[in-house]
């Protein structure tokens, strides 16, 4: 009898032991402000309810404490016209949530979007997170904004695909918006970048290569990670094709964002064994084997939490 009460004591104590760290990792992620995820060109926030975008990060995030919101923007559209509809979802967000503020996180054109919303309502967020993003232009949107001839049939035709693209993609995910694929190519082009960038310069380097400002209007901190491997994991079909689309570009990069373009804020860090798509964990997690997007994901949310975001 002795024996069996001091086997349950120690059984006891041992899950008591455990059970401390798992409390703590608890509110690992657990931000001041709420964490609004802002998706690319032809994303969505979740695909019949079953594929998000944000693949197996929303969970990873909210296990630690973080109240975290999807949002849906044009899959196709220009900077101007995402951020605004990305605004409109902010403030819906504030008003359900009672926070004062959000953290901005964007992936590939949703952090133009980002920046956007952050410029035009500063007093509404707290920080801003660039994910892959082609703050510069991406060369691949340079080369065929400059050999698609305005009007064209080719330019039509294109435009035709895309738009209708981006109206399934709503669809499917449930929000049909506005489409504009060639004011998107633009917005993404060397030249259209310049037009943004000039309107909206916060954070970004003044270097061709270098890093922008760590903090900016009413104390918004600003921050960037991007991935310079387009092929990381052979059973991942869309591998094949950003390593053929890498070749249009003449640094670095991750299938479609150059390193040097991609730096805003706080580089966090711009060489991630990522490609485009394994930034945000796609396809279906089939990333380089040793590289972890959700743990980056996590690991910003900590870095925010202990900034008192």
């Amino acid at each position: 009898m002795r024996n069996a009460v001091r086997t349950l004591v120690l059984t006891v104590a041992v899950l008591a032991l455990w059970a401390q760290p798992a409390r703590a990792a608890d509110t690992y992620t657990q931000t001041k402000y709420p964490i609004v995820l802002a998706h690319g060109m032809a994303g969505f926030d979740s695909l019949f309810g079953v594929l998000d975008y944000f693949y197996g990060i929303e969970s990873n995030l909210t296990s630690g404490g973080a109240k975290v919101y999807i949002t849906h923007v044009p899959q196709f559209n220009t900077s101007e016209a995402r951020g605004e509809a990305l605004l409109a979802q902010v403030q819906n967000v504030l008003a359900r949530s009672g926070a004062k503020k959000v953290n901005l996180i964007g992936h590939s054109h949703g952090g133009l979007d980002v920046r956007y919303v952050a410029a035009v309502r500063p007093d509404l967020v707290a920080s801003v997170t660039t994910v892959g993003t082609p703050h510069k232009g991406a060369d691949l949107a340079t080369y065929l904004r400059g050999n698609l001839k305005g009007g064209s049939f080719t330019e039509s035709v294109l435009a035709y695909f895309a738009n209708n693209l981006g109206m399934v993609l709503g669809l499917l995910s449930g929000h049909t918006q506005p489409q504009d694929a060639i004011g998107a190519l633009a917005a993404l082009s060397s030249s259209g970048a310049a037009t943004y960038n000039a309107k909206f310069p916060a954070g970004l380097p003044t270097s061709s290569c270098g890093t922008g400002a760590a903090t900016g209007t009413q104390g918004q901190r600003y921050y960037s990670w991007s991935g310079t491997d387009p092929f990381t994991n052979i059973f991942d079909a869309s591998d094949y094709a950003l390593k053929l689309s890498s070749f249009f570009y003449s640094e670095s990069n991750d299938g479609l964002v150059g390193r040097c373009s991609s730096r805003f804020g706080t580089v966090i860090r711009d060489n991630y064994d990522m490609n485009h798509l394994d930034e945000v964990n796609q396809v279906l997690g089939l990333t380089a084997f040793f590289t972890d997007p959700k743990s980056v994901f996590r690991t910003q949310a900590n870095r925010l939490k202990t900034a008192g975001l």
